[in-house]
């Protein structure tokens, strides 16, 4: 269908003998956003890595924006459209929040090789555009990244994928590390990109959270998909269930 944005099917990672990710298929929908939970080692973040290139599959077969796909590394799925906010956040604590969004991706001036000058006003035009397209509230963009708070700090990082996610945002457990309010500024982040209909893959073990802002959770236990399930019919005794394997889905659903 028209509408799917990822799909796989049959995706696998082995480390020696380690079954990290095993048989994943799932497909995620336009404008869908999506919970993956599971326990520590349950193949969460595996399955992002697989996705976004980072690492090589050791089988199976996806889909990203109607193409057969096999990123060869991150760069890959980035030139695709698909931006990812790593718990580590990938950021450089020395440059000021203009040149962390245009991190790689610089705006050149005039291209003089090694001694290129690169456009600063059109960078920090382009990064007011991106903040307020996700509401981040940044008080000085002049401000180093060493400077931030974490939840400041998550949200340029959040925000640098907002500017230039064209089709897919996956989040890999961005509240992880941040206090309430923080961790709600983050939160409010999300719904807003929900709102402008960007489909977005939420990594995180924190269910209140998952509950609040996702449509459809996908439980992951031991490598394997243990069950997808809607959000608004299922609860968090539920989802621990399938987590810890009292209950098992026989033939998990689609990520919608």
């Amino acid at each position: 269908m028209s509408d799917i944005v990822l799909k796989t099917e049959g995706l696998t990672k082995h480390y020696g003998g380690v079954h990290a990710l095993v048989g994943a298929d799932f497909e995620l929908r336009a404008g869908g956003l999506v919970a993956i939970v599971g326990d520590n080692g349950a193949g969460k973040s595996t399955v992002v890595r697989q996705i976004t290139g980072v690492e090589t599959r050791t089988s199976g077969r996806m889909w990203f924006d109607g193409h057969d796909v096999n990123f060869k590394g991150p760069l890959d799925s980035r030139e695709a459209g698909m931006e990812c906010v790593f718990q580590n956040l990938a950021l450089a604590d020395d440059l000021d929040v203009p040149s962390n969004l245009f991190l790689g991706r610089e705006i050149i001036k005039f291209n003089l090789g090694p001694f290129s000058i690169l456009d600063r006003k059109a960078m920090r035009r382009a990064t007011e555009e991106g903040l307020k397209k996700t509401g981040v509230r940044i008080p000085r963009l002049d401000n180093t990244i060493r400077n931030m708070s974490g939840g400041q700090r998550q949200c340029v990082a959040i925000a640098r994928s907002a500017t230039f996610a064209s089709k897919l945002i996956i989040m890999d457990e961005p509240t992880a590390a941040l206090g309430v309010q923080e961790t709600a500024q983050v939160e409010t982040i999300i719904r807003t990109l929900k709102e402008q209909g960007i489909p977005l893959i939420l990594i995180s073990h924190h269910l209140r959270q998952v509950f609040d802002l996702v449509d459809r959770i996908v439980v992951f236990r031991r490598g394997h998909i243990a069950a997808t399930l809607n959000a608004h019919e299922t609860d968090g005794n539920d989802i621990v269930s399938y987590i810890t394997g009292v209950k098992s889905q026989n033939a998990a659903g689609a990520l919608m």
